[in-house]
């Protein structure tokens, strides 16, 4: 048994390859067949990447950022039985409105796909009069509901937890200006009806390190464990030759997740494979999902590599938070309440 608990229903199908034993640096090792979605995955889509996924039935489903050959973003739905082989819908998801309408967004990118309760949550960044929050909801995959832009613009990297934390829905976000790189902070907002986003709270600046000194947002939706809310995050450096993304890991506190209790000062992963550093936009790890089981306490990492690719990434949770705790470095910024 794990040393660390999951606490999620148990996913025995939940793809998985053992560690190789040249393995080192990270707690987290790549899938030796990525990356599992290729270019030109299915006609007028020329990439699919920073895509989320989740156990369905017993089978998986996911949300996939689908780069149109007019290089406009929409998202796309798919189906899978082995969470690494894919079948894409050729339809862009076919959002309506609470009359039941269609209500298509601008474009649409950077899904995340989070159950909550009875109800399966999408979020994404999409025009509103800016770059901003969309959300939708659904609880068949066959009518998506847009739900009311939850903040204005400009925000991105919206993140809900997988549960309600002291009544509330809680949703990570990262606010900016309408540049790409300026306010690169995580903040969390909490609301009773998923309509009214109040308790604005501050998590985590920016770091110190290198990998993450430019901006950072949340990813995958946190992970509840006995030790706290496993998050994996992206942390953005800045080179002369352009941006480089990498993956962090933090661990917050259960109760109050604007309270960072370890924070890896060393990236997880960070852009090493030919499909991470080369592709439409070199250099980029961001992941957006992830799957993992109880009992065995495997992790399965998903990632847009190069914004071009889907990657896979493996871990045990034992591994993973050991890792995290034994090379955590927080600062006051971190550990305060987020309150001021």
């Amino acid at each position: 048994m794990p040393k660390y608990q999951i606490i999620a229903p148990a996913l025995p199908n939940i793809p998985w390859q053992e560690k190789p034993e040249n393995a080192k640096n990270s707690p987290l090792w790549r899938y030796s067949e990525n990356p599992i979605i290729d270019r030109n995955p299915i006609p007028g889509v020329a990439r699919i990447f920073n895509s989320a996924v989740m156990p369905y039935g017993d089978a998986f489903i996911g949300v996939f950022r689908g780069e149109q050959t007019n290089g406009i973003p929409h998202i796309y739905l798919g189906h899978s039985k082995d969470a690494i082989h894919w079948d894409i819908e050729p339809e862009k998801i076919p959002f309506v409105d609470e009359n039941g309408e269609s209500f298509m967004p601008y474009y649409a990118y950077d899904p995340r796909l989070v159950k909550v309760e009875d109800t399966y949550y999408i979020m994404w960044c999409q025009d509103f009069y800016g770059a901003a929050i969309g959300m939708a909801k659904t609880k068949d995959f066959k009518t998506f509901t847009r739900v009311e832009n939850p903040f204005l613009p400009f925000n991105r990297n919206a993140v809900l937890f997988p549960r309600k934390i002291n009544g509330n829905f809680v949703m990570m976000s990262r606010p900016s200006d309408s540049g790409h790189t300026p306010f690169g902070d995580i903040f969390i907002s909490e609301s009773p009806d998923m309509k009214y986003w109040g308790c604005h709270r501050h998590v985590m600046s920016r770091g110190n390190e290198w990998w993450e000194s430019l901006k950072i947002g949340g990813g995958a939706a946190p992970i509840e464990t006995s030790e706290g809310w496993l998050s994996f995050y992206h942390g953005v450096a800045g080179t002369c030759n352009g941006y480089v993304y990498s993956i962090g890991g933090a661990i917050l506190d259960i109760d109050n997740p604007s309270k960072v209790k370890y924070r890896c000062e060393n990236w997880l992963l960070t852009p090493e494979q030919w499909y991470e550093e080369r592709g439409f936009v070199p250099n980029v790890c961001f992941p957006c999902a992830t799957l993992h089981d109880p009992k065995s306490g495997k992790i399965a990492v998903y990632y847009g590599a190069a914004d071009s690719y889907v990657g896979l990434a493996f871990g045990h949770v034992d591994e993973i938070i050991d890792y995290i705790k034994n090379n955590s470095k927080v600062n006051d910024n971190d550990t305060e309440i987020g309150r001021r």
